[in-house]
């Protein structure tokens, strides 16, 4: 190693070839804790019977360690939206060894040239997997979420390192206010802000009415408002403590345009978007119903 003289102090600099092989340590660290927790959760896999709660700790417990393993390199550029390339690609290797598989549809409709809303229907915290999927894909991501996110171990520092929006919904006037800020960065950065519409878990047949602060920012930033939609899980049963092996489809559909309309259209634009998910919602959720049932015959 090489000493530096500086001001009666002495400074240690360390040779490249240093830095080198501590950086392949670590990444051998990484991929050694990643392919534990797919081990874990391949194991569990090959049983349908194996507890529902089990299996969501798995998927949710092995987010949190992924997350924690990348934190060292996010933490070089904080609130970048390339932080969370590295835990959703380890989320989606998760996902797959737990049997659950994605794919995604519609690629030829991002523009990733301007900014836009993001909106999907939103099921259960499998929707992780959904964003895992999404975000290599969609252009410069920026997912909104609740306050409480923020607080989670591992998971809530790692959100907010890859550039996660905390609202505080008990506090409608400061959620409005972060938003309208994050709207600006939209156009001048052509961001994707992805939200959940419904504003809470919906498992059923049918999309619950849209929130309008998602409307909000798109008419106040004229920007299009992009639909994601995931077909139903109907590998997953939270009230019947079921989670299977299965697959899910996303599709996202052409945009929304919001060009030129005023918040006087705004429930005529709620209603178009609403009718376009809950009809792709139904189509993609039969087929996917099928392909499920194959699979478990």
């Amino acid at each position: 190693m090489q000493s530096l003289t500086k001001s009666n102090k002495k400074y240690v600099m360390c040779p490249p070839i240093f830095y080198e092989r501590l950086l392949h340590k670590n990444m051998a660290c990484v991929c050694e804790m990643i392919g534990l927790a797919c081990l874990v959760a391949l194991f569990m896999s090959f049983s349908n019977k194996a507890p529902y709660q089990l299996k969501m700790a798995i998927f949710l417990i092995g987010n949190g360690i992924i997350v924690l393993i990348c934190i060292p390199f996010m933490i070089l550029r904080p609130r970048d939206y390339r932080n969370a390339f590295g835990p959703a690609w380890g989320c989606r290797q998760l996902c797959k060894a737990l049997g659950v598989t994605m794919e995604i549809r519609g690629l030829e409709n991002i523009r990733k040239e301007h900014g836009s809303v993001v909106l999907m229907n939103h099921q259960s915290a499998l929707d992780l997997c959904v964003l895992a999927y999404l975000w290599p894909v969609i252009g410069r991501a920026t997912v909104v979420s609740k306050k409480e996110v923020l607080y989670l171990p591992f998971f809530g520092f790692g959100s907010w390192l890859w550039g996660t929006l905390f609202i505080n919904r008990s506090r409608k006037t400061d959620s409005i206010n972060a938003l309208q800020k994050e709207s600006k960065a939209i156009n001048e950065r052509n961001c994707k802000l992805l939200l959940f519409p419904e504003g809470t878990r919906n498992s059923k047949e049918t999309l619950l009415p849209f929130k309008k602060g998602s409307f909000h920012i798109a008419l106040q930033s004229q920007c299009p408002i992009q639909p994601v939609v995931i077909s139903k899980y109907w590998f997953l049963n939270g009230e019947k403590k079921i989670f299977r092996p299965g697959h899910a489809i996303i599709h996202i559909l052409p945009e929304i345009p919001t060009a030129g309309s005023k918040k006087e259209d705004m429930d005529t634009i709620i209603e178009k978007t609403h009718n376009v998910m809950q009809a792709e919602y139904t189509k993609l959720s039969q087929e996917a119903k099928a392909l499920n049932t194959k699979k478990h015959v």
